[in-house]
């Protein structure tokens, strides 16, 4: 669900029509009111720039689908990550996808299957089990050593950040 969330916040801040932006919050309402997807994307990467984790994911979103910028991977990867080693649930879920396929990274199911796994951690509900799925999913392709070390990697994750 959360998501689900993020991605109609961003289509809200992208493309919301003008009777909708009084309903969202203050800083969705502003993204709202910028009619061209270009605008939006100037305002978000100041803020990502700045080191806002939220619109480090959101400016990820926007180049791994090329909305309000040109799509790049390797730039989504950057974003991404950005805001994943900070703790962002929906960055390293996506980051963890990025790399399950390979997209602007070195195709890596350890290193998918540890942001998937930290993502799923932070999930609850039905967003959990979607995540606990996919992260399964990836690890169906690796060995019983590749998901240990990943696991562990998890854990080593969560100790650095003090949690």
């Amino acid at each position: 669900m959360r998501r689900i969330g993020l991605i109609v916040a961003i289509a809200f801040a992208l493309g919301a029509p003008q009777g909708q932006a009084a309903s969202l919050p203050v800083h969705e309402a502003e993204f709202a009111r910028a009619a061209p997807p270009y605008v939006a994307a100037a305002k978000v990467i100041r803020a990502a720039k700045r080191g806002d984790v939220r619109a480090q994911a959101v400016l990820g979103w926007m180049y791994q689908n090329g909305r309000g910028v040109p799509q790049d991977y390797f730039l989504a990867a950057k974003w991404y990550q950005s805001a994943a080693t900070q703790g962002h649930g929906g960055a390293q879920f996506e980051l963890g996808l990025l790399h399950n396929k390979g997209q602007g990274v070195t195709q890596d199911y350890v290193l998918a299957y540890m942001w998937l796994n930290l993502s799923a951690s932070q999930a609850v509900g039905e967003d959990r089990d979607f995540k606990v799925r996919i992260r399964d999913s990836v690890a169906s392709k690796m060995t019983v050593a590749q998901v240990a070390l990943a696991q562990q990697m998890a854990l080593d994750w969560y100790k650095a950040q003090g949690w």
